[in-house]
């Protein structure tokens, strides 16, 4: 039997589970809540029942996306991860979230999608290399421009640009966040003693990707890596909650398992393949001769014309935990 709850998200690499701060924060609450799902690991976003990821598919209410409004919606099914806590807790976790998205979040993004060469080596890479053709010739570019809006949004300025003043800004706020989320975490194995909060997700979702991502330009994982409690704080989420992302080798090439959905099925993966590519095509002439780049007689055949066979790879996990 399927489970009433299904979670579509980035599927991951470089040891974790996901390589999305805001995935890896819904499914570490979902995990720590004991939230029973099917989780779909995926690179294409318009897959989503939102269109965007995280996105949380439920039998009652629909589908919600947005780490905030995904663990809403897991609390109102009755897994929380927060029913322990005291009021003082409480308000410790709003105090520390807000802070994580006010002066961690804004360098997070910077060193993952603004800074030039963690940018053209490591991120954009890594999503043209892992979103199916022919999007990943669009969204990598789009994901860079929705984040560039989001800094400006997190930062309040509208005009806000690139340069070495805000990136030594945005990761002296960084560095002081990480220490005070140090002295606070301290020697507790989670932030409010032997079991784990939504701060828990929300602080493990934000620094695992500095932690375990190999980026160029590595200023903020050198001071990550300095402080010994938060570095063995990602690390025994990701061996305690997800032990079969870390046990991964970190270069490998992922193969789609079969699950029985017809999307998964050779055949029909097959027909998609073809059917994805004779679109490609066809947008591709259609600009062409739109623009006059090529003109109808141009591509009238006069003789036999070989074809070469065009190939799409597409890299799909999906997996269903139940917890």
């Amino acid at each position: 039997m399927a489970a009433p709850l299904e979670l579509y998200i980035w599927k991951g690499d470089w040891g974790l589970p996901s390589v999305d701060a805001d995935c890896l924060t819904v499914l570490a609450y979902a995990k720590f809540a004991g939230a029973p799902l099917k989780v779909h690991k995926i690179t294409n976003p318009w897959r989503s029942p939102t269109g965007i990821l995280p996105a949380l598919k439920t039998r009652e209410n629909g589908s919600v996306s947005q780490p905030s409004k995904i663990i809403i919606n897991l609390r109102k099914q009755k897994y929380n991860a927060d029913y322990d806590l005291s009021a003082k807790e409480g308000a410790d976790t709003l105090a520390f979230v807000s802070l994580l998205e006010e002066k961690l979040l804004p360098a997070l993004i910077y060193t993952l999608w603004v800074d030039a060469k963690n940018y053209v080596d490591v991120t954009r890479r890594w999503y043209a290399e892992n979103i199916t053709f022919p999007l990943n010739f669009l969204l990598p570019n789009r994901m860079h421009n929705q984040q560039m809006e989001r800094l400006r949004l997190v930062r309040g300025d509208p005009f806000l640009e690139p340069g070495e003043e805000l990136e030594k800004e945005l990761y002296q706020d960084a560095l002081e966040c990480m220490t005070l989320l140090s002295q606070r975490l301290g020697s507790h194995k989670f932030f409010f003693g032997d079991s784990p909060s939504s701060l828990d997700a929300y602080v493990f979702g934000h620094l695992a990707p500095l932690l375990k991502i190999k980026l160029p330009n590595g200023k903020l994982q050198n001071h990550l890596t300095s402080l010994d409690n938060l570095r063995q704080f990602c690390t025994n989420i990701l061996v305690l909650y997800f032990p079969s992302d870390v046990r991964e080798p970190p270069t490998r090439k992922m193969s789609v398992q079969p699950d029985g959905g017809d999307f998964d099925n050779e055949p029909h993966k097959r027909r998609n393949q073809f059917l994805s590519a004779l679109v490609a095509i066809g947008a591709m002439l259609g600009y062409a001769i739109l623009t006059g780049i090529v003109s109808l007689k141009d591509i009238r055949p006069q003789g036999a014309i070989e074809s070469s066979p065009l190939r799409e790879e597409e890299e799909e996990e999906e997996g269903e935990e139940d917890e």
